[in-house]
């Protein structure tokens, strides 16, 4: 096979994974569309849960009643289709790593799934009671806390993917030293810039009050820590050697 065929080969199979992918996705959307408002109730529920008795949200634009469920029901499409997604992903790289490489690979995907869904339910159930009852109570006498539901979806799916990524600290750790990026010696030196970064990240991604930059920038600094003593049993990958052409 020439390079050219080759290389056509890889994009024909590149095409059909990326169509699979879509397919799965579709076919989840369509089954969770229907369900999208009951969703969306769950998602609200937070904030619902901590406004004043006859509390509401409300709906400042014509067509977000109906785009803000499809956003929901999009969402969840994304999140229950990713094992699929994950899986065409690693049947186009598979074939090109080798075995030790397969071997790490496999375990990283499936924990970096995992715990990107982890983050997001650490948001949903410890962060959002917290962020928006300081948001509720902040309010000055006399004005009535009614949230957009675009603006409300939007704010929660920062947090989602904030905490999502967050809680990717010991991946990013552990595939570090096991590519010989850097060492363990070499990041616990470096502890103290993760610290300070991971309160800018808190500080960044959640509202101006200190208790919701602390349950953020607390899960990074533990995460770094666990991913260094996952990473102190981890061997770094092993260097591939060229040999020189035989005449």
């Amino acid at each position: 096979m020439t390079p050219t065929d080759n290389f056509i080969s890889h994009l024909i199979e590149l095409r059909d994974r990326l169509l699979r992918i879509v397919l799965g996705f579709i076919v989840v959307f369509i089954g969770f569309f229907p369900f999208a408002n009951k969703i969306y109730a769950l998602l609200a529920e937070p904030l619902l849960s901590k406004l004043p008795a006859g509390g509401q949200m409300i709906a400042t634009a014509v067509t977000t009643p109906f785009f803000v469920p499809m956003k929901v029901a999009m969402m969840a499409a994304f999140i229950v289709s990713l094992p699929h997604t994950m899986y065409q992903v690693w049947g186009f790289v598979a074939p090109g790593l080798y075995s030790h490489e397969k071997k790490f690979m496999i375990p990283m995907i499936i924990a970096s799934s995992l715990l990107f869904l982890a983050g997001m339910a650490f948001a949903y159930f410890a962060v959002f009671p917290v962020v928006f009852g300081f948001i509720v109570g902040s309010a000055p006498k006399g004005v009535a806390v009614m949230t957009d539901i675009g603006n409300y979806l939007d704010f929660v799916l920062t947090l989602f993917f904030a905490f999502g990524l967050a809680f990717q600290v010991p991946i990013a750790v552990v595939m570090t030293v096991r590519f010989g990026w850097l060492t363990v010696a070499q990041l616990k030196e470096a502890r103290g810039y993760v610290v300070v970064a991971a309160f800018i990240v808190g500080a960044i991604f959640t509202p101006p009050d200190i208790i919701s930059q602390f349950m953020l920038a607390m899960p990074i600094w533990m995460l770094f820590e666990l991913g260094l003593i996952v990473a102190s049993f981890t061997k770094q990958t092993p260097k591939q050697t060229i040999l020189p052409p035989t005449a």
